[in-house]
């Protein structure tokens, strides 16, 4: 039997696998599949942190913050509420430009408010650093308008934005202790109908102070219903939170409360901070995240509905108004189900622009990458780190190209070839508070594969540092498999070898407010830069039941 013949055979067979491994992943990972009526949640096991969504015809958007990344404010469609495609960022760069040209952990765009009205779509979001930006597009997949700075101030976050029935229009936002010296109030803003400014000085109609056990109330989002105000705030704080709704006749108050969402006897803990939508059909329900320390701020959907006036999410078995969320439900009835939507992870690198999972860990440049200089392949230009850099590694490395972890478990591997003149550094990096990176090197001891793990990256870490194997060219593709509980082990392998594992485990851990991240770079070895690193492909597969080694390697295919 000829090679062209076996490799056809082991072709065909390995499309029959991927069959097979997609049809198992549809089944066992996927939120619903095309043939059930039940979800499970999560619905999106990724760090899309913060969702305010709403309703526009048969159409639901979700904006969620982005903090330091660029792109930002990342924009998802869906028309069934549980399987959703990210369509695009609401800024491509984050002003000021000057700023975020260095990578500013934890800071930038916090808690968003999504709204639609006056024929456009409004985001209004907030840096704790410089106040609240507004902007608006008339195609929520952008292009979006120059972000305008509404109301500036420090410790200003988490707007929300309501446009009464009598034309009047109000801003109402919480405060971060860590900038304005206090939190736990909420203060509202009568506000230009053009949402361009704030017209007076703000009084806070809601203290948390004033209600038992509530401290650390934000992230407010803003309603009215039946001649009641509503407010559904997060309280608790992040990881152990609930979520409580207030209403008032009187927009400045006096305003009641209620305990609405709590973990109850669930193990989703800090149930919180989300968005009501009603479908076309009058149905309601509440899009809220989840903290999960390395996967970052999940999202579930709940249930909802109106008794006496007061919304009650998730499932009330005892019958007092406070609901736990629910792992499976019924799905949302809707005319026409997003099925097939999914959030894209894998990258071929065969357009003429990157995909909208991409995200640099700074405002980037164009001199950084191209998807031209060599087909079918991104090429990395090797950057140094910045010279007046507080600690020597990848933690303020602006030009890391990274992606948030997409599910409890999957695999992401890539293949890379250095090039160019320079000693330089480039791979796939696990990236948080902790990160490492299994790549290539090249220096005055030639061309090596290495392995490097950095713990406490923010404080600056004691590098851990692997020499794997010296090699005679700068080729390798190299592999992340992330398994439950975010533990991570790297492999790799060379031209018409198998994988081999390289046994060194790696726990991820988040970064500041954000999940882990898995990625791509090149850093230079030099000052000034210099050399690249051409990536084939990043694939992600997001579902490990599948044998590992089904394909042959692509340099065994040309070789035939």
């Amino acid at each position: 039997m000829s090679k062209r013949l076996v490799l056809r055979l082991v072709l065909i067979t390995s499309a029959a696998l991927l069959m097979a491994c997609q049809q198992k992943a549809d089944r066992d990972e996927a939120p619903t599949s095309v043939d059930t009526a039940i979800y499970t949640n999560p619905i999106i096991h990724a760090d899309y942190s913060d969702p305010d969504a709403i309703r526009v015809g048969d159409d639901f958007y979700m904006v969620s913050s982005s903090f330091n990344s660029a792109p930002g404010l990342p924009i998802l469609h869906s028309r069934d509420l549980v399987n959703w495609q990210l369509i695009g960022h609401v800024f491509q760069q984050q002003v000021p430009l000057d700023v975020f040209a260095r990578p500013q952990h934890g800071k930038g765009a916090w808690a968003p408010s999504f709204r639609y009205h006056d024929g456009k779509f409004w985001v209004f979001y907030p840096d704790p650093d410089f106040g609240i930006y507004v902007t608006t597009a008339e195609d929520p997949a952008g292009p979006w308008s120059e972000p305008k700075l509404m109301l500036e101030g420090k410790g200003i976050i988490d707007p929300a934005p309501l446009w009464d029935d009598d034309g009047q229009a109000y801003l109402l936002h919480a405060w971060a202790a860590s900038r304005a010296g206090f939190n736990n109030v909420l203060t509202l803003h009568r506000m230009s109908a053009d949402g361009t400014k704030v017209l007076d000085e703000g009084k806070v109609i809601i203290d948390g102070g004033d209600y038992p056990l509530h401290h650390t109330v934000e992230g407010p989002k803003f309603y009215k219903r039946n001649g009641y105000y509503y407010v559904f705030a997060p309280a608790g704080g992040v990881e152990m939170g609930w979520q409580t709704v207030f209403r008032a006749r009187d927009i400045e108050g006096p305003y009641e409360h209620r305990v609405v969402l709590a973990q109850g006897n669930t193990a989703v803990n800090g149930p919180h901070q989300g968005a009501w939508v009603t479908t076309p059909g009058g149905e309601d329900w509440y899009l809220h995240f989840q903290y999960k320390e390395a996967y970052g701020r999940i999202v579930h959907l709940q249930p909802m509905q109106w008794r006496g006036d007061w919304p009650v999410i998730g499932a009330d078995e005892d019958g007092d108004g406070r609901g736990e969320p629910v792992l499976s439900y019924r799905k949302p009835d809707v005319a026409q189900p997003s099925a097939d939507f999914r959030i894209a992870t894998s990258d071929e690198f065969g357009s003429v622009k990157l995909g909208p999972q991409w995200q640099w860990n700074a405002n980037w440049r164009d001199d950084w990458y191209s998807l031209g200089d060599r087909e079918g392949w991104l090429r990395l230009a090797a950057q140094p780190l910045p010279a007046d850099a507080q600690v020597p590694n990848l933690w303020e490395m602006p030009s890391l190209l990274l992606q948030k972890f997409p599910r409890r478990e999957f695999q992401v591997t890539t293949k890379l070839q250095l090039g160019g003149e320079g000693p330089l550094d480039a791979g796939l990096l696990i990236y948080g508070y902790d990160y490492a990176w299994l790549g290539l090197r090249s220096g005055d001891a030639g061309y090596q594969l290495v392995h490097e793990v950095c713990p406490g990256a923010m404080k600056g870490c004691v590098l851990r540092e692997t020499v794997v194997a010296n090699l005679e060219e700068p080729v390798i593709e190299v592999r992340a498999t992330v398994r439950e509980g975010a533990r991570v082990l790297f492999a790799y392998r060379t031209a018409g070898g198998t994988f081999t594992d390289f046994n060194e485990g790696f726990l991820a851990k988040p970064g500041r407010w954000v999940g882990a991240h898995f990625g791509i770079f090149a850093r230079s070895g030099t000052p000034t830069g210099g050399g690249y690193a051409d990536f084939d492909y990043v694939r992600v597969q997001e579902s490990l039941w599948c044998p590992c080694e089904i394909y042959p390697s692509d340099d065994t295919i040309m070789s035939e």
